[in-house]
């Protein structure tokens, strides 16, 4: 659901099945046969998105989509159309169904394809009597993180050693904690500040969250990443420990009712 900065489908290998457009807000368009290049739209437009290099146009990667230049055009030679924000996708992976999207360059409504995405893997997994999602959400606290958190079982916070990484994670460990949902927290990297470390650990202890463990720096992950191939498989033999007890922790706290 990381749909502005897509990458997760660089590390997985998959075949696309499926090819969708997603279409959210609408973006000006002017009927150049209509048009009597009288300027109006141009002087409304507070973007800038009005253009006049000899045929008066609209440039879309400025148009907000308000609408105003529609309005006020004494020809109607103003539309506004329906707009292609991105793409979506449903993909054939060896850990089975994958969802995926990217959105358009400059473009708005990132929450509401992340919700997307999210509405199709819930659709395969039914197809496909799967009984876990796996849902991949953004950074930070913006919409496209409440669109990819809304109704899930379990939260998992990844956080770093840092006092940025301390305070996104209380961050988001708030808005998971508005919504109800439950979490637990990883620490990536988690021995390049052993103290900010004990910090987290800490801060778990005192709000009654599972601590689902910590994983070492290490080259091979970025190796790994490089040549897209899951640490997991490609990592070296103490970060895949490392990842591998954190699932099984998770699964036995979470999953399977322990």
């Amino acid at each position: 659901c990381d749909v502005d900065a897509a990458n997760l489908h660089l590390l997985i290998k998959h075949k696309t099945i499926k090819t969708s457009i997603f279409k959210a807000g609408k973006k000006a368009v002017i009927n150049e046969v209509k048009c009597i290049s009288c300027g109006k739209c141009r002087e409304a437009c507070r973007f800038g998105a009005v253009k006049n290099d000899g045929v008066f146009r609209i440039d879309p990667l400025l148009c907000e989509g308000c609408g105003l230049c529609s309005r006020i055009c004494p020809h109607e030679a103003v539309v506004m159309n329906e707009n292609a924000a991105g793409l979506w996708y449903v993909s054939e992976s060896e850990y089975g169904p994958f969802v995926h999207a990217k959105l358009g360059i400059a473009e708005d409504n990132s929450g509401k394809l992340a919700a997307k995405v999210r509405e199709e893997a819930k659709r395969e997994a039914d197809k496909n009597r799967i009984g876990l999602v796996i849902i991949d959400g953004p950074p930070g606290t913006g919409c496209p993180v409440m669109a990819s958190i809304t109704g899930v079982d379990l939260a998992v916070i990844v956080t770093e050693p840092t006092v940025s990484g301390i305070h996104d994670l209380e961050r988001v460990r708030d808005v998971a904690s508005h919504f109800g949902i439950k979490v637990c927290v990883i620490v990536n990297k988690y021995d390049i500040n052993k103290e900010k470390t004990g910090e987290i650990i800490n801060f778990c202890g005192r709000n009654g969250i599972y601590y689902a463990g910590s994983v070492s720096f290490s080259g091979s992950i970025l190796d790994s990443v490089m040549k897209g191939i899951p640490p997991v498989l490609g990592g070296n033999k103490e970060v895949k420990n490392e990842i591998n007890e954190i699932w099984k922790g998770i699964k036995t706290h979470f999953l399977e009712g322990g």
